[in-house]
C-alpha cells in the first residue's frame, strides 16, 4: 500500500511539474509589447532635436567666416560725400573715386558678398551727406576693365545695353556692328566714350568677340550681347571673379536646365564637351553663352582669334591649366531675343554650336587629349542617366 501512494504521489508531483513548465513556456511566447511610453517617444524626439539643433549650431561656426563692418563703410561714405562741393553731372565720377581710394586699403573684401555690402553702405553713407544717390555699381578693381558688345540690328535694345554698362567702372566699352541694316550704328554715334568697329557684312557675334577682344588692352575682358539689356548689377560678379585671380567666368546655368533625359543636344554636348576635359562640375556651362568675362592672361593664352569659336577657346583655357569657374547666373534662356534662326528643331543656331563643340572635341584629341585616362561611368551612374525624368 505504501509502495502504491509513492507512486501516485510521485506521479502527481511529474504531472504538476510538466503543467508548470507548459505554462511557463505559453507565457514565454506570448508577444511582448515593447512599444515605449509616450513620454519617453516625446523625451526621445526632444532628443534628437537636440543633437540635430548642436550638429547644425557646429557647422555653422565652421562655416562662418567675419562679415565686414558696414557701419565703419557707411561713415566713410558720409565722409566723402561731405568732403566738397560736387556738381551733379559729376557725382557718379566723384562717388566712384573715394569708392576706389577707400576700398582698395580695406582688408576683407576677396569674397564678392561683402566687397558688395561694403559697396552699397558706401554709397548709402555717399548719399546721405551729399544729397546725391550715385547711379552706379559700387565695383572695387584692382586692374582695368572693358566691355565687349557685340550686335547686328538691335537698335531697340542696344541704348539700354550700353546705358548699364556706363553704370560699370569700365575703361573701354567697345561695340561690335556687323551686318546691321538699322538705324543700331546712329544709337552707338549718340553715346560718347565709345569705340566703335563696323564690319558691313554679317560676321556673327563669336566673331565679333574676338575683334572686340583685339581693340582694348583692359586686363578684364566682359562679352554681352546687344539684344539683352542686363542690369549692371548682375553684370558685375563676373568682372569681380576675374579681378580677384579667375581666369574665365561663366554664366552658371545649371539650375535653370531641365533634368538630363529632357535637354535638348546644345546643353548634352556642352555638359559633354566638360565632362571630357575632366571638368564634370561646370556642367553645361560654356563660353557660347553670355554674359562671361575673360582675364588678359587668357586671351594672351588662347590666341584672340580662338574666341571665334568658343567651346574651343574654353577647352584652350582648361588645357592650359587656366582657372575657368561659373560665379554668378544671369537668365539669358528666358530673355533669350527669338528669331527665325533660332528657333525650332534642329535650327541654324544650334546647329553652328554643335559644330564649335564638335571641333573643339577634335582639337582636344588631336593635341593629346586622347591619352588622358578618364574615370569609366559605374553601372549606377549609366542606370541614372538613362532613367533620369
Amino acid at each position: 500500500m505504501a509502495g502504491e501512494q509513492d507512486s501516485a504521489s510521485c506521479s502527481m508531483t511529474l504531472e504538476v511539474t510538466v503543467m508548470k513548465t507548459r505554462a511557463e513556456a505559453a507565457v514565454r511566447r506570448q508577444p511582448v509589447n515593447r512599444r515605449p511610453a509616450a513620454s519617453t517617444l516625446r523625451s526621445s524626439s526632444r532628443s534628437r532635436k537636440g543633437i540635430t539643433r548642436k550638429l547644425r549650431q557646429k557647422r555653422s561656426r565652421v562655416n562662418e567666416r567675419p562679415l565686414p563692418d558696414l557701419r565703419s563703410y557707411w561713415r566713410a561714405g558720409r565722409l566723402a560725400g561731405n568732403c566738397s562741393t560736387i556738381e551733379a553731372d559729376l557725382v557718379n565720377q566723384h562717388a566712384l573715386a573715394a569708392w576706389h581710394a577707400y576700398a582698395s586699403d580695406q582688408p576683407g573684401l576677396e569674397q564678392w558678398e561683402d566687397a558688395w555690402q561694403a559697396g552699397k553702405a558706401f554709397m548709402q553713407g555717399y548719399a546721405r551727406s551729399s544729397g546725391y544717390s550715385p547711379n552706379l555699381v559700387p565695383l572695387s578693381l584692382r586692374h582695368t576693365a572693358a566691355a565687349v558688345v557685340c550686335a547686328c540690328n538691335e537698335e531697340r535694345t542696344l541704348g539700354q545695353v550700353l546705358v548699364q554698362l556706363k553704370r560699370l567702372p569700365l575703361r573701354d566699352i567697345v561695340v561690335v556692328l556687323n551686318g546691321t541694316t538699322d538705324n543700331s550704328l546712329e544709337r552707338v554715334l549718340q553715346q560718347p566714350g565709345i569705340t566703335l568697329v563696323y564690319e558691313p557684312n554679317r560676321a556673327g557675334h563669336d566673331v565679333g568677340r574676338a575683334l572686340g577682344a583685339k581693340m582694348t588692352d583692359a586686363e578684364t575682358i566682359l562679352f554681352v550681347d546687344g539684344d539683352m539689356v542686363v542690369p549692371a548689377e548682375e553684370l558685375a560678379p563676373f568682372l569681380f571673379a576675374v579681378d580677384r585671380g579667375e581666369d574665365v567666368a561663366l554664366n552658371n546655368l545649371t539650375s535653370l536646365l531641365p533634368p538630363f533625359a529632357k535637354q535638348d543636344e546644345v546643353s548634352r554636348i556642352k555638359a559633354y564637351l566638360n565632362h571630357t576635359l575632366g571638368r564634370r562640375e561646370l556642367g553645361s556651362n560654356s563660353m557660347t553663352a553670355v554674359p562671361h568675362a575673360v582675364s588678359r592672361r587668357m586671351i594672351e593664352t588662347v590666341k584672340p582669334a580662338s574666341l571665334a569659336v568658343p567651346p574651343k577657346a574654353q577647352m584652350l583655357a582648361i588645357r592650359h591649366g587656366l582657372r575657368v569657374s561659373a560665379p554668378s547666373q544671369v537668365d539669358v534662356i528666358r530673355s533669350n531675343r527669338l528669331r527665325p534662326g533660332n528657333t525650332g528643331s534642329n535650327n541654324d543656331v544650334a546647329r553652328l554650336i554643335l559644330g564649335d563643340h564638335l571641333e573643339a572635341l577634335a582639337a582636344w584629341l588631336s593635341s593629346g587629349g586622347n591619352d588622358v585616362q578618364l574615370r569609366p561611368l559605374s553601372r549606377a551612374e549609366v542606370a541614372y542617366r538613362r532613367n533620369a525624368r
